[in-house]
C-alpha cells in the first residue's frame, strides 16, 4: 500500500509517472476512499443539523440544509474526478489500473457500514471518466463485491421499549435523547398526548385492546423533512400481528414540540415514505440495516424509494439499475409506448411488466412549445431540489443506458429513432440511449377518468384541486394543468408529473380577466387587452379543463378558489412574507387534535 505520508491535499501536483500501474492503482483507491469519507463527513454534518433546526424552529435554513446537502455528492466527486485525472495523467483510460484500482478499493470499503453506498460512489467516478455506454463489470461494481453485508459490527437500528402499558413505552422512547428523543420540558403535555396516541394505536389493532402489555420498537434514530419530525417503528401485542407506526412531531410556537399525529399501517407509513416526497434527515450509521428495516414495516416499498427516502438518491439509481437489469433477463415483453396522450416535448416509453416509465426529450417540440431542451432539464433539475409537497413525481436521470435492441416494438424504435435521433443510436443488436428520465408509472389522470366509478371519478377531481394547492403552497404552478399531466397512484392520490411548463408561483402575475366595455370587445375573436409573457388568468382554466361531471361537481365544491386571481395572489403575499406552510403528509384524521 502506498505510503500514507502522500498528502490527498498535494495529489494534483503530484508526480505519479514513476509509478507503477499497481502502486498508481492503489493510490488512486486511496485517493477514492478518502474523498468518500468527505463525501460522508458533509452529508453527515448537514444530517445532524436538523435536529437544531426543528428544535430553534429555524424552518428557512432547514429547507436550504435540505438542498445543500443534495450537492454534497457532487461536489465532493468533481474534485476527486479533478485529482485522479491529474494523478493518472495519460494512463487515465487503462482498463487494467482501473480493475486493479476497484479491487483495491473493495478492501478499502470492506468494513465501512455503508459500503454500499461507496461502491456506488465508485460507480460515479468510473462513469465521470468513462461515459460508459452500458455497463463494465471490471471497472463498475454492477453487482455489488459482496454476498452478505461486510461489517461485522452487528448494527441495530432499533431500540425496544417493553414489556409495559402503551403510553409508557411512547413517553419513554419520546423522550429517550439517545435515540434522538426530546427532555419532557420540551414538550407540550407529552403526558395527554401518549394517552391520545396509544388509544389511537388500540383502535386499529382488528381484535386485541391494550389492556395487555405491549412492545414498541423504534428506529434508533428521528426522521427530519420540512417542518416536521417523525419516530418511525412499530407496536407489538401478543396474538396480533405488528403494527407499524410513525409519530409526527411538530414543533409551532414556544409552547412546546407536539405530539401532532399517529400514523398506522403499511400503507400510512408509504404515503410518509413516498416517491413524491422530498428527502428525510436521519442519522444513521448503516443505511444498508435502516433500509432493510423499513422495508419490513413497508413490504411493497422499492430498496431504491426506500434510499432514496433517506437521502442516498445516487444508490438508489444504483438499485434500481441492479433491479432492471435482473427484470429484463427475467422477462420477455417488449418496450412499448407509455398509456397516455403523447406528449408535445418527450417520447415516453415503458415496459408493460415494469413498472416505470423511461422520458427522452425530443430533438424538435411540436407547435406552441416554444422552451428548449435546456428549459427542460433546469426544470427537472428544479423538481429534484425543489420541496415536492407530495404532489411531483421523483424523476431519476441516466446516461448511457445500453438495452437489447430484440427488447423494443419496431415501431416505438422508429419513433425514438425519428423524435430523439441525437440521443438514440442502434450500436448493433444494442439500443443506446444517451440520456433519458426515469420515473414510477402512473395511471394519467385522463385515462382514469375514462375507465373508473363516478365515485373514484369525483374523488379524483377533489384531490386533483388539492393537489394544485398543495403545489401553490410550495411556491410551483404547473403551468399546463390539462389532466393528460397528471397521475393518480396506487393510492389514489392525484399528482404533477410533466414538468414542461413548471415555474414559481412567485414568478407568475395573475390577473383577473378583464371585462368588455363594448360589444366590439365582446365579440372580439382575439383578446383586446394587453397580455405580457407571465400573464396568468385563472378565470380561463376551467374552460380548458375536460372533466367528467362528478369530478367536475367535486372540483368546484372543495376547490373553486383556484380558479380566482385573488387566491393566488394571496398563496404569493405569503411567500413573499416569508411564510412556510407545511402540506402534511397524512389526512387530517390522523391528527391527534385536529
Amino acid at each position: 500500500m502506498i505510503a500514507t505520508s502522500i498528502s490527498t491535499d498535494n495529489f494534483v501536483s503530484f508526480d505519479s509517472s514513476a509509478l507503477t500501474d499497481s502502486r498508481l492503482a492503489a493510490l488512486c483507491a486511496e485517493t477514492a476512499q478518502q474523498a468518500f469519507l468527505n463525501y460522508q463527513t458533509r452529508f453527515d454534518k448537514v444530517t445532524r443539523r436538523a435536529r437544531d433546526h426543528f428544535i430553534t424552529r429555524d424552518w428557512v435554513s432547514s429547507y436550504a440544509d435540505a438542498t445543500a446537502r443534495l450537492h454534497c455528492y457532487g461536489d465532493v466527486l468533481d474534485e476527486l474526478t479533478r485529482r485522479i485525472r491529474g494523478l493518472m495523467g495519460v494512463r487515465l483510460e487503462k482498463r487494467s489500473i482501473w480493475a486493479a484500482t476497484k479491487a483495491a478499493y473493495s478492501l478499502l470499503i470492506a468494513r465501512s457500514p455503508a459500503w454500499e453506498i461507496a461502491e456506488t460512489f465508485f460507480n460515479s467516478l468510473t462513469r465521470r471518466v468513462f461515459g460508459t455506454d452500458g455497463v463494465d463489470q471490471a471497472i463498475e461494481f454492477v453487482d455489488t463485491d459482496f454476498d452478505a453485508p461486510p461489517t461485522t459490527a452487528q448494527l441495530d437500528v432499533r431500540r425496544l421499549y417493553g414489556d409495559g402499558n402503551l403510553p409508557e413505552l411512547l413517553f419513554a422512547a419520546l423522550t429517550d435523547s439517545s435515540a434522538g428523543g426530546f427532555p419532557e420540558n420540551c414538550w407540550n403535555d407529552l403526558r395527554s398526548s401518549v394517552r391520545l396516541a396509544a388509544a389511537r394505536i388500540e383502535r386499529a389493532f382488528s381484535d386485541n385492546g391494550l389492556s395487555q402489555r405491549a412492545k414498541l420498537e423504534i428506529v434508533a434514530s428521528t426522521f427530519y423533512r420540512g417542518c416536521g419530525a417523525y419516530f418511525v417503528g412499530r407496536v407489538f401485542l401478543e396474538g396480533d400481528s405488528p403494527l407499524p407506526i410513525a409519530l409526527s412531531l411538530r414543533h409551532e410556537n414556544e409552547t412546546g414540540i407536539t405530539l401532532d399525529a399517529v400514523l398506522h399501517g403499511d400503507v400510512d407509513l408509504a404515503i410518509l415514505f413516498s416517491f413524491t416526497r422530498s428527502y428525510f434527515r436521519v442519522e444513521i450509521e448503516c443505511p444498508y440495516q435502516l433500509v432493510r428495516y423499513l422495508r419490513e414495516l413497508m413490504p411493497r416499498k422499492r430498496l431504491i424509494d426506500l434510499y432514496n427516502a433517506i437521502g442516498f438518491h445516487r444508490h438508489g439509481k444504483t438499485e434500481f439499475y441492479r433491479d432492471f437489469l435482473a427484470h429484463l433477463r427475467a422477462s420477455l415483453d417488449r418496450f412499448v409506448v407509455a398509456p397516455g396522450t403523447p406528449g408535445m416535448v418527450m417520447t415516453v416509453f415503458t415496459l408493460p411488466s415494469y413498472d416505470v416509465v423511461f422520458k427522452l426529450i425530443k430533438d424538435r417540440f411540436d407547435f406552441p412549445k416554444e422552451c428548449t431542451r435546456a428549459d427542460v432539464m433546469r426544470r427537472y433539475r428544479l423538481v429534484f431540489e425543489h420541496d415536492r409537497a407530495g404532489r411531483l413525481v421523483e424523476a431519476h436521470e441516466f446516461e448511457h443506458l445500453r438495452i437489447a435492441r430484440e427488447r423494443f416494438e419496431p415501431s416505438l424504435l422508429d419513433e425514438l429513432l425519428r423524435d430523439a435521433a441525437s440521443i438514440v443510436k442502434v450500436d448493433d443488436d444494442d439500443v443506446v440511449i444517451a440520456h433519458a428520465y426515469v420515473e414510477r408509472r402512473l395511471r394519467p389522470l385522463n385515462l382514469f377518468f375514462k375507465k373508473s366509478d363516478s365515485d373514484a371519478v369525483a374523488a379524483a377531481g377533489r384531490d386533483y384541486g388539492q393537489s394544485i394547492k398543495d403545489l401553490a403552497a410550495s411556491n410551483i404552478f404547473p403551468g399546463d394543468l390539462l389532466t393528460k399531466n397528471f397521475g393518480v397512484t396506487r393510492h389514489g392520490r392525484v399528482v404533477l408529473y410533466d414538468y414542461d411548463e413548471l415555474c414559481f408561483v412567485s414568478d407568475c402575475n395573475f390577473r383577473d380577466m378583464p371585462q368588455p366595455t363594448t360589444v366590439e370587445e365582446e365579440m372580439a375573436a382575439e383578446p383586446w387587452f394587453s397580455v405580457r409573457e407571465q400573464d396568468i388568468f385563472p378565470e380561463e382554466f376551467l374552460q380548458f379543463l375536460t372533466f367528467p361531471e362528478p369530478a367536475r361537481i367535486a372540483l368546484l365544491e372543495s376547490h373553486a378558489g383556484i380558479f380566482r386571481a385573488d387566491f393566488w395572489r394571496a398563496i404569493q403575499r405569503r411567500i413573499r412574507n416569508g411564510e412556510i406552510p407545511e402540506v402534511f403528509p397524512y389526512p387530517l384524521e390522523r391528527r391527534l387534535i385536529s
